[in-house]
């Protein structure tokens, strides 16, 4: 079987960096608070599926003290987003990941319904699909897996509109790649989208003042 690893890509949650679109309705330092458990959910269900290597693709670097504020298990590896938007980014994960012979599951930390059991589908299905996709209500999507890499998929995409998923997909048609694509899943971006975040969760961060 091809190896897999899952690539969380994440943002240090700190007030005034993480989940920015949310301070209006949390405050900055519960907006952060938010951010941090949903890190640390991701990554829990992301060693808990056991499908292979998890790495946390990071901004800012691996080395910001920052990250000395979270405890995390030795087994996860790091590696530092660099510069550029969100396509280039991600590009340069996916183009590495899989010039080293791995397939590639791609997340945010945004998506409180993805599951360990959605992980292992994906990596089931990388073994025969070049493409396994989980669309989100917005537009977006909250997980891409790939087994080979094309620029096209990143490159001239309009990051946080609502034809994300749309225009990723039209893009491994032209490539003639086999793709899955799911269920639309709920991401937490915007105000509106915290009633899908489990209600413990919120009680858990400090009152906006």
């Amino acid at each position: 079987m091809k190896p897999v690893r899952i690539v969380i890509f994440a943002k240090a949650p700190q007030p005034g960096l993480a989940k920015t679109r949310l301070i209006p309705a949390l405050g900055a330092q519960s907006a952060a608070d938010l951010a941090r458990h949903m890190l640390m959910h991701t990554l829990d269900r992301a060693l808990a599926a056991k499908i292979g290597t998890v790495e946390l693709c990071v901004t800012p670097a691996p080395a910001d003290p920052v990250w000395k504020t979270l405890t995390m298990p030795d087994t996860v590896h790091w590696s530092d987003q660099g510069d550029g938007d969100l396509g280039e980014r991600m590009a340069r994960a996916a183009q590495r990941v899989i010039d080293g012979g791995e397939a590639i599951v791609l997340i945010g930390t945004d998506c409180p319904e993805l599951d360990v059991d959605h992980l292992r589908q994906v990596a089931d299905e990388l073994q025969r699909a070049d493409v396994s996709l989980f669309p989100t209500f917005d537009g977006g999507y909250a997980l891409l897996g790939l087994n080979q890499f094309h620029p096209s998929l990143f490159t001239d995409i309009a990051w946080s509109t609502d034809t994300v998923a749309f225009d990723t997909l039209c893009r491994v048609g032209r490539l003639d790649w086999t793709a899955k694509s799911h269920a639309m899943v709920h991401d937490i971006d915007e105000p509106g989208d915290l009633k899908w975040v489990p209600n413990a969760w919120l009680e858990t961060t400090s009152t906006k003042q």
